[in-house]
């Protein structure tokens, strides 16, 4: 998020917009209950994966902060769900070939190579392949998440994470 505002011109500190990692959705209620209608009553945005639509969804619910029945209806209260996670996001915006040049780049395409003849990845779509090495490495994925967000044409930004920046 940080990034991608950067990028647009956006300085999110100066706007009085803190960027937190909840990690994970299981840890949403807590922020929800704190920084929500009934604790701080901040305004909150945020992105989810598609797998933990339903639990964010039932957060907002049991918090107060709206009763969302489907993933428009979180839409509407700044709570946007990727098509299965930010990773699978960024991989489709830049494209296989593109992230093998920032792995090349950042001297990993060798290691994913590696990772690409393990008997359980050999084979398999290459956007699987990249998907699950950004996210074997939690760093990994936080870096090159980052990076993604650099290297892409702002007009190419996966759609959930330009609409969080929207609502916030």
């Amino acid at each position: 998020m940080e990034t991608l505002a950067r990028r647009r011109g956006r300085d999110l500190e100066a706007e009085g917009t803190a960027v937190l990692p909840v990690g994970g959705a299981q840890a949403v209620v807590g922020y929800l209950r704190r920084f929500g209608p009934f604790g701080e009553r901040r305004h909150l945005a945020g992105l989810c994966d598609a797998d933990a639509a339903e639990l964010v969804r039932h957060a907002l619910r049991q918090t107060g902060v709206g009763a969302p029945s489907t993933v428009d209806d979180m839409a509407d209260l700044g709570f946007h769900v990727c098509v299965e996670d930010l990773e699978d996001e960024l991989i489709r915006a830049v494209g296989p070939d593109n992230l093998e040049r920032v792995l090349a780049v950042q001297d990993e395409l060798r290691a994913f190579r590696t990772f690409q003849r393990q008997p359980e990845w050999r084979g398999r779509p290459v956007d699987a392949q990249l998907r699950r090495f950004l996210g074997a490495k939690s760093r990994r994925t936080l870096r090159y998440a980052r990076l993604l967000v650099e290297t892409l044409d702002l007009d190419a930004m996966p759609a959930p994470l330009d609409a969080v920046l929207d609502d916030v």
